[in-house]
């Protein structure tokens, strides 16, 4: 068993790296406050073929293979967690439209969305369809050669920016056998009835756009479907495994970051005489944060394996999103307790850490939710 990168794997972990400490830690702190969509980043991630990674290059994409991305989004989420954040969504929509689309609506769209020209979306939350997402109330009528799309979608990320031109819209589409049928429709901006709704105000993740997008008559044609109309559940719920991985390297990352912050000040910061990291009651918390950042690393990189195998990883991706997640909550809290009264104030990094880190277990499926995962896969 080798533990250790690929040649190609460190150099994408070393431009990764180098980029975050050159473009987005010097201005993160200004960012943050702004909340505003930090476009000269994305569009800089986009010239580095960012959003490329893991897609063959046949659809303008850069190859590499699932350990090589998490690598990628794992050291992004080190300098934002909501900068890395639009890195997973596009790869989530790029990764619905490579398995399931037909290869004329592959044509047309996942070359700009991986040369990062445009970001995609997917519509699947709504505020009855949460964790429940079977529970979908947007509907897609038929209409001759359209669909004729209903509903409301909220929290979607990358829904409303200037380079938003796409959205996967999951809608109850008909019935069969008495049970709803879901598809999962393309629809780009502009399209008619296509409303792109308010952006909410949050508490994390302030550099991502997360807004309502509101359908109301919407028409698009009924070529837009994915697949085999009535499989859009099946569809989402086989992506979100990939998701998942991608949501436990933002955890891994800002996990990563709260424990080197912490070590340190805990190394400058003297009282009683000394530096604060020979106190055993400071030593304890360092020694913990460390060992569960270095265990949820293993737990990512062997998911990754395991998806670039072909080997089946629902398991393994909740297991590795619920840990993950739960270690950046653990070592934001204590990266901020080893600060004190220092970590309180916003000029202190550890205070951003500790707003972003809590939509970690709740995007691409809460910690409950992931248990129940784990459960079922065991045969409960």
């Amino acid at each position: 068993m080798d533990f250790n990168l690929s040649e190609e794997q460190r150099s994408i972990q070393e431009m990764v790296r180098k980029f975050v400490e050159r473009e987005i830690l010097p201005v993160i702190e200004e960012l943050d406050r702004e909340e505003e969509f930090p476009y000269p980043i994305v569009n800089k991630m986009a010239e580095l073929r960012l959003f490329g990674l893991g897609f063959p290059e046949e659809y303008d994409g850069v190859g590499g293979d699932a350990l090589s991305y998490a690598i990628a989004v794992e050291e992004l989420s080190r300098g934002s967690p909501g900068i890395a954040i639009n890195l997973v969504l596009q790869c989530l929509v790029s990764s619905v439209l490579y398995r399931f689309a037909s290869e004329a609506q592959k044509r047309e769209w996942l070359p700009p969305l991986l040369r990062g020209e445009i970001l995609g979306s997917f519509g699947l939350t709504e505020a009855n369809a949460g964790s429940d997402a079977g529970a979908t109330q947007t509907t897609a009528i038929p209409r001759g050669d359209d669909w004729v799309i209903n509903g409301t979608k909220q929290f979607i990320t990358n829904g409303g920016t200037d380079l938003s031109k796409v959205v996967i819209v999951t809608a109850v589409t008909g019935r069969k056998e008495g049970e709803r049928e879901i598809s999962n429709i393309i629809v780009p901006r502009g399209a008619p009835g296509y409303t792109v709704g308010r952006k909410y105000s949050k508490l994390g993740w302030h550099l991502s756009d997360t807004r309502e997008l509101i359908f109301e008559d919407c028409r698009v044609p009924r070529s837009n479907t994915l697949g085999e109309e009535g499989s859009g559940f099946r569809q989402f719920l086989a992506s979100l495994d990939g998701g998942r991985i991608g949501l436990a390297a933002v955890s891994l990352g800002l996990a990563q970051a709260a424990f080197e912050e912490a070590l340190k000040y805990a190394k400058a910061r003297v009282q009683f005489g000394q530096p604060i990291a020979k106190f055993q009651a400071i030593q304890l918390k360092l020694a913990e944060m460390a060992t569960r950042v270095e265990l949820s690393r293993l737990i990512l990189y062997k998911t990754a394996w395991m998806k670039d195998s072909g080997i089946p990883f629902t398991r393994e991706a909740a297991m590795a999103k619920l840990f993950a997640s739960e270690t950046s909550k653990y070592c934001a809290d204590q990266a901020l307790q080893v600060h004190g009264g220092y970590g309180f104030m916003n000029e202190y990094a550890v205070s951003r850490f500790w707003r972003d880190v809590k939509a970690n277990e709740i995007a691409e499926g809460t910690s409950e939710i992931q248990r129940l995962i784990i459960a079922r896969q065991l045969g409960c």
